[in-house]
């Protein structure tokens, strides 16, 4: 059995730790999707570039994922609509579906523009996906009632599903060629606007940008009162030839969720709710009885009989508001994160977005997320 993510293939070459001091103008502290993001922006606007990882390139929760490319904001439309208001999260969504695009564009190898799916488990909701999807079609954005072999609800043809660690290491490649010099291993223990240190080294800077989502919370200890990390967990399979899943599927209000892998393989996760505040923890390790309700659900809902081969956990953060972090915490400090489960996408936004504001005073990209 494999404690590591369904998407790590045995191929990346560590890069080296931070050793000895090193002068910059900007210091990345997390080399996640957000993170690299955010890198390429920073030297897309000529800056000098430094990143920095406590484990390794996509080795938090955006390299072990469940791998879902979602628009819009965490919440599901209509609900995110009255809280925060429709013009704001319809440009939101505009937002992201644009940011989907690039970064199809961007890594296409590792994305799959397949479209999602939202499951309703029962009458109740199946009724507020109809009250979804009415709201998403009187603004114009994509969406389409769906029944069909997985069930009732809401087909979103925009979305998509790919592999985050991937992804990940293509970036971290493309800004590495471009200039950008990344460490991993390289925990900070020290976070100024002017510098950045660890265990081996420092890196003296102009200003820094903290992009980690789990645990932001304890790299940042001043935002502990407006998100908190939560863990999630996962298994994935052997090739289920039994079974035909085109797109990723979010059922039960989203608390559960798989897609198949274009092996075949499938990755399934969620239950988190059913736990209770034991998964309100940063520690990514898996529990028996949560792993058992997610065996349950491969095996009974899924009916899925291939063998289990990974079982794993990656740490999110989560904001008290329901929107992301995005502001300087500190003279010089800038963090992202609080994504609420859904940074893929978002965080990518944010990345290039905290870059912009960070350079230049100003990014359209966070308009309405400020």
């Amino acid at each position: 059995m494999n404690s590591g993510p369904v998407w790590e293939d045995g191929t990346w070459s560590p890069l080296p730790a931070l050793r000895g001091d090193l002068d910059a103008d900007v210091c990345v502290v997390g080399l996640g999707g957000s993170g690299l993001s955010c890198i390429a922006e920073m030297l897309r606007l000529g800056q000098r570039v430094v990143g920095l990882d406590a484990t390794s390139i996509g080795g938090g929760a955006a390299g072990s994922n469940g791998g879902f490319l979602l628009a819009g904001l965490p919440s599901f439309y209509h609900q995110a609509a009255a809280k925060f208001g429709r013009e704001r999260v319809c440009a939101v969504y505009r937002r992201t579906l644009a940011e989907l695009d690039r970064m199809t564009e961007e890594t296409p190898q590792a994305i799959r523009r397949v479209g999602s799916l939202r499951i309703a488990d029962d009458d109740a909701e199946l009724a507020d996906c109809a009250e979804q999807l009415a709201l998403m079609c009187a603004d114009g954005l994509p969406g389409e009632p769906y029944d069909g072999p997985e069930g009732r609800g809401i087909l979103i043809p925009t979305d998509g599903a790919f592999n985050p660690l991937l992804r990940c290491r293509l970036l971290a490649e493309r800004v590495s060629a471009d200039g950008a010099q990344l460490f991993e291993r390289s925990a900070a223990v020290e976070i100024r606007g002017d510098r950045v240190r660890t265990e081996q080294g420092t890196v003296r800077c102009r200003r820094v940008v903290v992009a980690v989502d789990g645990r932001l919370d304890m790299v940042l200890p001043e935002l502990g009162a407006r998100v908190r990390s939560a863990r999630l967990q996962m298994l994935a399979t052997a090739p289920a030839l039994n079974i035909d899943l085109p797109r990723p599927v979010y059922q039960r209000w989203g608390y559960e969720y798989w897609q198949q892998l274009p092996d075949r393989r499938i990755a399934l996760g969620g239950l988190r709710d059913r736990a209770g505040d034991v998964e309100w923890t940063d520690a990514a390790v898996v529990t028996d009885d949560l792993q058992m309700g997610l065996e349950m659900i491969l095996r009974e809902r899924l009916h899925v009989t291939a063998p289990i081969t990974h079982r794993w956990a990656g740490v999110v953060g989560y904001s008290t508001s329901g929107l992301p972090i995005v502001e300087e915490v500190r003279p010089g400090v800038w963090a992202i994160g609080g994504y609420n489960g859904t940074g893929n996408v978002l965080g990518a936004l944010c990345g290039r977005g905290v870059a912009q504001l960070a350079v230049q005073g100003r990014s359209e990209l966070l308009s309405e997320l400020r």
